[in-house]
C-alpha cells in the first residue's frame, strides 16, 4: 500500500455559476481499521478560498499550518486576502521546495476570484499543477469520483444544484473505495456566504 493511501481519502471541488462547492468524506482510518469518523479535509484560508487535503493526514496538517503561516504574512505585507491563483502558485513552490521529501498529500484548492469567477486547481506530492473548468478530484476515491462527476457535471450550476451534484457525486464515488466514506463534509461558496453541510453516508 502506497503511504499516500495509508489513511483513505476522497476529495472533489465543482464549478458553479460565480459559485464553488468543495467535498470531502470524514474518514480517517489506518490502513482498513477505521480512527475517526469526523476528519476535516478542507480548510478555510479566508471567505473566498478553501484548500482541501488529501493524502497523509499527519502531513496535511502540517502543511495547512505552514499555509496559513505563508498567508498571514502576506496579508501583513499586503493588506488584502490572497488570490486563488497566487496561493495555487504558493502552495506548489512550497510543495516543490520539498521535492526530495515530500509532503505526501493532494491538495485541492477552490476560490473565488475579484470577479466572482470561480477558481479550482489540484496538484501532485511536488506541486505540479492541473487547472481545471469543471471540476478536480483527489484522494484514494479519485477513480470513482472522475466517473461520477464526469457523468454529473454541467456547467453553470446555481448553488443548490451544484450541492446535489458533487453530493451525489461523492456519496457513489465513496461506496467504491474501502478506504473513504463515512458521510461528507461539504462547502458551497458563493460571493456573499459560505455553506456548510454535513452529509450521512453508509457507516462501513
Amino acid at each position: 500500500m502506497s503511504i499516500s493511501e495509508y489513511n483513505g481519502s476522497a476529495l472533489v471541488a465543482m464549478v458553479g455559476k460565480n459559485c464553488f462547492a468543495i467535498a470531502s468524506d470524514r474518514r480517517l482510518g489506518v490502513q482498513l481499521q477505521t480512527i475517526a469518523t469526523d476528519f476535516q479535509r478542507i480548510y478555510k484560508i479566508h471567505d473566498r478560498l478553501l484548500v482541501g487535503l488529501a493524502g497523509l493526514a499527519t502531513d496535511a496538517q502540517t502543511l495547512y499550518q505552514r499555509l496559513v503561516f505563508r498567508h498571514k504574512l502576506y496579508q501583513l505585507r499586503e493588506e488584502r486576502d490572497m488570490k486563488p491563483e497566487t496561493f495555487a502558485s504558493l502552495v506548489s513552490a512550497l510543495l516543490y521546495e520539498k521535492r526530495f521529501g515530500p509532503y505526501f498529500c493532494q491538495p485541492v484548492i477552490a476560490g473565488l476570484s475579484d470577479e466572482d469567477k470561480p477558481f479550482i486547481c489540484t496538484m501532485d506530492s511536488i506541486g505540479a499543477k492541473e487547472l481545471a473548468k469543471d471540476f478536480v478530484v483527489a484522494g484514494t476515491a479519485s477513480e470513482s469520483l472522475y466517473g461520477a462527476c464526469e457523468a454529473m457535471f454541467k456547467p453553470d450550476m446555481e448553488p443548490e444544484e451544484l450541492f446535489e451534484t458533487v453530493s451525489q457525486a461523492l456519496l457513489a464515488s465513496v461506496d467504491r473505495d474501502c478506504l473513504s466514506g463515512w458521510g461528507g463534509h461539504v462547502y458551497i461558496v458563493t460571493p456573499t456566504e459560505i455553506k456548510e453541510r454535513i452529509l450521512k453516508g453508509r457507516m462501513d
